[in-house]
Order: structure tokens, then C-alpha cells, then sequence
């Protein structure tokens, strides 16, 4: 596949039909005879249909090369999961920090094209008379929009579609983005909460590709969400992470805490994504960061994650990011991803439990042990693959650790025991441990449970520092990004400065730095 041609030619057909990605949205998502109420009660497919769209496209699963660079050759590359063996444009691309526009647009796109406008189009049919899909349409547009902030920083949510006189259309700051997902999640769950208590019909039942319409486990989720977020922020506003945090916490219906309760997207028939990325077109391979540390650690989901190279022995190789590529042959023996199933992993139970460790870390209420419930998030991820019978040797361990990385092909890349970018962190809790040991211990296993969702977990790298992942070799960025402090977001698109440069100009103010790869988010703080 060639992103770069693939995104060419979207942007021209984009360019051609909408004179902006977040105009417009009205005359063409409006039904010209409006939608009455016999009309939605007969089997609400008005409201919902619209709504499984944008559950698809939160991370796109049916077009896959929209998926390659919503995704693929950003977070699950810069999580330090995953590593393209083909050298795209000479290795000058997104990877080698020479961030290329068309590169930089798909998430953007994506998001306000079949995110953004199927949920506003169900809030302003449903908002008094169909409670149940307004709330519902208001978790979605949370679980899209803030992995949307999360690349860019500054995104245009409370604005959205709101035409200045000058015709253009303002950014949220990305801490005003972040309360109005807060507003929202609370909007929601309490709408939610009072609809189970007085109405036991499942209305969206048939639309719902998770949980089949049972609103006890999207209040769930959007309690998780809400801790979720809650974390996110816990540097940059610790006050307002606490009352959020301490609000999902304590909630009457709680967060997800079991397996069943996992949130993932059904796609079936359709294979996922990134099945199709390594295995039909060969684009992408283990990390070195996976191979160092769950090699290292003889983790035993790691059968479940890669294929090994060589069978009879085990051995897994993985691929170090930002590195000299000659050519695609060079790297596609490496490890490949073991097939996935046809659903979208988004937020699980596991996740859930570290989330609960990191808050009892800070003291919030109703987080109990933080040893306990990171020890509970393990075995949760054992769950999801049917190996709890390794649990206990596993957590116990407490000399296992990351396995320097050597690359066969170019000692170059290797990383040798010793090297600052090792990890040293091992398995089993230690109560004695610092405050920053047992964060690291936290997230590294946070790090490994989220697979193979790289977007949740290149946000939460760049906000700890865990775990320790390996620098580029090869930076293209001239001295826009330092090869030690890493990748922190993703430019404007440059579609929006085309369209919106007023909106997007006042936006860049807002980052606290210039518009690039370099530039921290307002949550993430060194």
C-alpha cells in the first residue's frame, strides 16, 4: 500500500466537494423531510444507523488504508508496539520524524467526516424525546474526540459547526476540550442511570456493535472513560483529576472490572485492520520495544501478540523504530502480528484495574490498593487470552526484566543491557518500591494489557515516560523533534490552514509552542 498517493487522492476528492471538513456538514447530513416521531419509533434506524457508523470509524475498519495512517504508522508505531518494515519515501516519512502532510490528515478526517456529524445529527433529533440515544451518542463522540485531541492537542468539539462571520470555526484549547468530554461522560451517565431505574426497553439494542444495548455496561464504560481521562490530566490539573477521577470511582453502577465487560467493537465479517497490514501487504512487524521486554519477561501473551520467526525455538524478532531501512525485503522475516479477531479493542477491564492502581497511587477515594488492583489488572489481561494458569508464577517473578535488544540485520540499532532506554523494572509488586518504580511497574503492564490498541498507548507513554522505549536512530526532523524526548503530537492539518486559518491559527497559540511534532500537549508535562 502507498499511504502517501492513497491520502493525495482523498484530499483531492475532499477538496473538491466540502469547502471545509467541519462545514457544511448540515446540508449534507440533514433528511430534507425531517424525521418524525412514527418514523423513529418504528425501529429507530434514523438514530441508530447513523450511530454505528460512527463506531466504526473510530478507528476505521473498513477501509484499511484510512486505518494505516489513522493508526497503524502513527500510534501503534510510536507506542513502540509495531515498526513498518517498508521504507517509505526513502525512509523519509513520519516514522524518521520527517512528518509528511499527507501522512498527518487521515485521524483528522476521519473524525469529522463520519465521527463528528452522525453524532450531532442524532443529539439534535433525540435530545428531549430519545434521552437514551442522545447519552448514547455523547460516549461516542468522547471515545472518538479525545484520541483526536490526544494526536493534535486543540480540536474544534464545542465549536463544532458554529460558523464565526469571518467563516471560520474555533478550536477548543485542549483543556477546554478535555472538560467538555468531562461534561459530557457526566451528561451521560446520569441519563443513562435514571433510564435504566424507570425504562427497560433497549432502544438501540439492534445498533449497538458492543454491548447490545445493555445500558448498565456503557455506564460502565463511561465511568472507566471518565477515570480514564481523570489520569490523562493528573500533571497538568490534579484537582480536577480527582473530582473527576473520584466520580467514576464512587458511582453507584462502577467501572468495567471483568472480561465480559470489555469494550470492542464487532466488525465481523470483516477481518481487522491490521490483519491486513502485515499480512497482505507486509507493512508491519513486531517492535524492538515488544520483543525486549516481553521476551525479557517470558511473558506468555506473547504468543497471542506476534509470531515467532522460528517455531522450534521461539525466537521473536522486532523491528527498531526510526531506523535506516535499505530496502522492504530486509525486515518483512520479522515477527508478524498473530491474527486478530474481527473486533476493535477500545478499553478493557484490565485497563480498567491499572486505571484504579494509578488512582490509589494518589490517594483518591474509593481506588482501595494500588498492589492490589495492579496485580488484578495482570490477571484480568491473562483472562482475555485463557492463560491464567501462568498467573502466579508470573506475578510473583521479581528478577525477570527486559532483554537487551539486538538487531541481526544492523548492529547499529542495538540496545545493549545497560543502555539508559533498557528497562530495569521487573514484575512482582513491591510495596517498599518508590512512587515512580511502582508507576513504572504500573504502566509497563498497562502497556502490554492495552494491546493492540498503540493510540492509548502512545498517549500514556508520552505522559509517564512508560515504559522505556528505544529512540530513533535516523532523525529527519532538523531539530524539531529531539530523538530522546520523542514524538509528542502531530501538526495541523494542513487541509484546516487551507480552509480555517484563522480558526487553526488561534489554535496554535493555544499549544504553548510552535506547530510540530516537538511541542508537548497541555497534558503532557516533563
Amino acid at each position: 500500500m502507498k499511504p502517501v498517493m492513497r491520502t493525495i487522492i482523498l484530499i483531492c476528492i475532499v477538496f473538491s466537494l466540502l469547502p471545509s471538513c467541519t462545514r457544511n456538514f448540515e446540508d449534507i447530513n440533514t433528511n430534507p423531510y425531517d424525521v418524525y416521531d412514527d418514523e423513529l419509533q418504528a425501529d429507530f434506524k434514523l438514530l441508530g444507523d447513523p450511530l454505528v457508523q460512527s463506531m466504526l470509524n473510530i478507528l476505521s475498519s473498513h477501509d484499511v488504508s484510512v486505518a494505516q495512517l489513522q493508526q497503524n504508522l502513527m500510534g501503534d508505531v510510536y507506542s513502540g508496539y509495531m515498526m513498518t518494515p517498508n521504507p517509505f519515501q526513502d525512509n523519509r516519512n513520519n516514522i524518521t520524524y520527517d512528518l509528511l502532510d499527507t501522512w498527518n490528515d487521515d485521524a483528522w478526517l476521519t473524525a469529522y467526516g463520519n465521527v463528528m456529524p452522525n453524532c450531532k445529527f442524532v443529539m439534535d433529533r433525540s435530545r428531549n424525546k430519545y434521552p437514551d440515544f442522545y447519552a448514547w451518542a455523547q460516549i461516542l463522540r468522547v471515545l472518538a474526540m479525545h484520541r483526536i485531541s490526544d494526536i493534535y492537542g486543540p480540536i474544534i468539539y464545542t465549536r463544532y459547526a458554529i460558523i464565526n462571520t469571518d467563516r471560520s470555526i474555533d478550536y477548543d484549547s485542549q483543556q477546554n476540550a478535555y472538560n467538555a468530554f468531562f461534561n459530557d461522560l457526566d451528561s451521560a451517565i446520569t441519563t443513562l442511570s435514571k433510564f435504566v431505574l424507570t425504562n427497560n426497553t433497549q432502544r438501540f439494542k439492534n445498533f449497538d456493535l458492543s454491548y447490545k444495548g445493555d445500558y448498565t455496561k456503557w455506564i460502565r464504560l463511561a465511568n472507566t472513560l471518565r477515570l480514564r481521562l481523570a489520569i490523562r490530566i493528573s500533571k497538568a490539573d490534579p484537582d480536577k483529576a480527582r473530582t473527576q477521577g473520584e466520580a467514576a470511582l464512587n458511582h453507584p453502577y462502577g467501572i468495567l472490572s471483568s472480561t465480559t465487560e470489555d469494550f470492542n467493537i464487532d466488525i465481523n465479517p470483516v477481518t481487522h485492520p491490521l490483519n491486513v497490514i502485515c499480512n497482505s501487504w507486509n507493512d508491519i512487524r513486531m517492535g524492538a520495544p515488544m520483543e525486549s521486554i516481553l521476551c525479557g519477561y517470558h511473558d506468555p501473551r506473547l504468543p497471542y501478540y506476534f509470531l515467532p520467526v522460528d517455531t522450534k525455538d521461539s525466537i521473536y524478532h522486532g523491528i527498531r523504530n526510526g531506523i535506516q531501512i535499505p530496502g522492504k525485503d530486509m525486515y518483512t522475516g520479522f515477527s508478524k502480528l498473530t491474527p486478530l479477531p474481527s473486533r476493535i479493542q477500545l478499553l478493557t477491564a484490565a485497563e480498567a484495574w491499572f486505571l484504579k492502581a494509578e488512582a490509589a497511587l494518589y490517594g483518591w477515594k474509593g481506588a482501595g490498593n494500588a498492589g492490589e488492583n495492579y496485580e488484578k489488572g495482570v490477571y484480568t489481561s491473562f483472562q482475555q487470552y485463557n492463560i491464567t494458569s501462568s498467573y502466579n508464577n508470573y506475578i510473583q517473578n521479581n528478577t525477570l526484566k527486559a532483554k537487551p535488544y539486538s538487531d541481526p540485520q544492523n548492529a547499529v540499532n542495538n540496545v545493549p543491557a545497560g543502555d539508559p532506554f533498557l528497562s530495569t523494572i521487573t514484575i512482582r509488586w513491591e510495596e517498599s518500591a518508590t512512587q515512580a518504580e511502582k508507576l513504572e511497574r504500573i504502566i509497563t503492564q498497562k502497556w502490554i494489557a492495552v494491546f493492540p490498541d498503540g493510540q492509548e498507548a502512545w498517549a500514556e507513554f508520552r505522559r509517564t515516560g512508560y515504559p522505556k522505549l528505544f529512540p530513533i536512530v535516523v532523525n529527519y526532523s532538523g531539530g524539531k523533534i529531539p530523538s530522546a524526548t520523542f514524538i509528542r503530537r502531530l501538526p495541523f492539518i494542513q487541509f484546516e490552514y487551507a480552509t480555517n486559518l484563522t480558526g487553526v491559527t488561534r489554535a496554535v497559540r493555544t499549544l504553548g509552542g510552535e506547530d510540530n511534532g516537538g511541542t508537548r500537549l497541555w497534558w503532557d508535562k516533563p
